[in-house]
């Protein structure tokens, strides 16, 4: 089954049907201050927002072709803020010459019943994860760095496991349909943080889960 790449963005706001633009990499864990400090010095804030985000990716099997993927996410560090379901669409494979993935997002907040009333709707918990990072904002742009943990005990966020010595690195930028000229800022920007991290545009039909 081909899916598109996993993202982790944080629980930081609302959008409904957007493009999001995307760049993944990583950086070993001995190289994440020399990373954060040069984050710092390129991005609008100084210093990072912090999130503790728990996320639960559900499917829905039809009858033929790949399932329906919805990722549902909260904070573990507000636990009354709004719960937030996303969508991501497959990823456009049009335009070679881009220099980020471009995939249709729907990103809305609800209520903390989501997993009830996604089940009740006959979705299936496929799996889920605990995120914890870092976010940086350059204009539109955001920068996210993130240390991922598998969960050991269905549903107990306490008891997890880090999945790797690395931290993935997203840059993303949200925008509407056609916007197509934010892959050349985020390219430039990329740029600036080699070689501390390599930012690429993931081939979807090399992502399979």
């Amino acid at each position: 089954m081909e899916a598109p790449p996993v993202t982790v963005m944080p629980v930081t706001g609302g959008t409904i049907n957007m493009m999001e633009y995307l760049l993944q990499g990583s950086v070993l864990d001995q190289a994440l201050e020399s990373l954060l400090h040069r984050l710092r010095g390129l991005c609008d804030n100084m210093e990072p927002e912090t999130f503790t985000d728990h996320e639960l990716v559900y499917l829905l099997k039809g009858q033929q072709g790949n399932p329906f993927i919805l990722r549902a996410r909260r904070s573990l560090s507000h636990p009354t803020s709004p719960w937030h379901l996303r969508y991501l669409g497959q990823p456009e494979v049009g335009d070679k010459s881009r220099h980020a993935l471009v995939r249709n997002c729907v990103d809305v907040a609800a209520s903390h019943s989501l997993p009830e009333f996604l089940n009740e709707m006959g979705f299936r918990m496929d799996h889920e994860f605990v995120a914890n990072g870092h976010i940086f904002r350059k204009g539109a742009m955001k920068i996210v760095v993130s240390k991922l943990s598998r969960i050991l005990v269905p549903g107990n966020t306490d008891n997890t496991e880090r999945l790797s010595l690395s931290y993935l690195v997203e840059l993303s930028v949200l925008a509407p349909a056609g916007q197509d000229t934010v892959s050349e800022d985020m390219r430039s920007f990329a740029e600036q943080l080699k070689p501390l991290v390599h930012l690429e545009k993931i081939d979807p039909s090399k992502q399979r889960h």
